[in-house]
């Protein structure tokens, strides 16, 4: 059977997605995407951040998500990376490049998101915040940078953002400084043929919403359902491919009218 994606499949290119450690995710989403579409995916994954969270750990999404991605033909890479220390990022993309090859799409999913205002935030959970939300997603931009040499425009950045401010101060201050820099990105990046955008997903239903905050979410969005991670999933696919390549230095609210 032909293949229609648009991808050499005797050379499957080489995706890094953050932030895969649960499957109702939408990091795991992304992944297995894009295996679907012919990529090999290295992912991180921090199983003490979802110990900490309500809905808890996932033991069995990283393999999983391994045997899953398999199934579509692809090869992949999971590394457990605490993203707060700055001196991890080297090794993320030494450990990918191993098992994989060079990385010629970079998707960040990540996200440390502890709810808290303007009166109740902490100075620990702000610093934090920012170093895994806003520090640590340059150092990936930064070495996904310094170490891309596929042809000219061939290179993807994808990063994950939100418009979410209002009782979630240190999470929305720093996802909108992660836009600024991927922003930057697209300007500061674009003669190694690399392309640079954002996407604000909107409320997406991963497990995290409460009874109150669904029926909210429904009312408020005009086509009236709550998002999924496959709706990003398939936004980042299209924006890897060669169809995206002309998208660059957006940020893109894929959120079914919410905005």
């Amino acid at each position: 059977m032909a293949h229609t994606d648009g991808v050499d499949h005797q050379h499957r290119p080489v995706a890094l997605v953050t932030g895969a450690g649960r499957s109702a995710g939408i990091a795991a989403s992304v992944v297995l995407t894009l295996a679907q579409t012919g990529w090999d995916v290295g992912f991180t994954y921090w199983t003490p951040y979802d110990e900490r969270m309500p809905w808890g750990a996932d033991p069995e999404a990283v393999t999983q998500l391994s045997s899953q991605a398999a199934k579509h033909g692809a090869k992949t890479a999971a590394v457990e990376a605490d993203l707060a220390d700055p001196h991890a990022t080297a090794g993320i993309f030494t450990a990918v490049e191993r098992e994989l090859g060079a990385v010629s799409a970079l998707v960040l999913a990540h996200c440390e998101s502890v709810s808290s205002g303007l009166l109740d935030t902490s100075i620990e959970s702000f610093d934090r915040h920012f170093a895994v939300n806003t520090r640590a997603s340059w150092l990936l931009i930064r070495e996904y940078a310094q170490r891309f040499h596929g042809p000219h425009g061939t290179g993807r950045i994808i990063s994950l953002t939100s418009d979410a401010t209002v009782g979630n101060l240190p999470y929305g201050a720093s996802k909108g400084a992660l836009d600024r820099i991927t922003l930057a990105a697209a300007q500061e990046l674009a003669h190694l043929g690399v392309t640079a955008n954002a996407i604000d997903p909107g409320p997406t239903d991963t497990g995290w919403m409460t009874p109150e905050i669904r029926d909210a979410v429904l009312r408020a969005t005009p086509l009236g359902r709550l998002g999924r991670p496959q709706d990003c999933a398939n936004l980042v696919a299209f924006l890897c491919s060669p169809d995206g390549g002309w998208i660059n230095g957006q940020l893109l609210h894929s959120d079914g009218g919410i905005t």
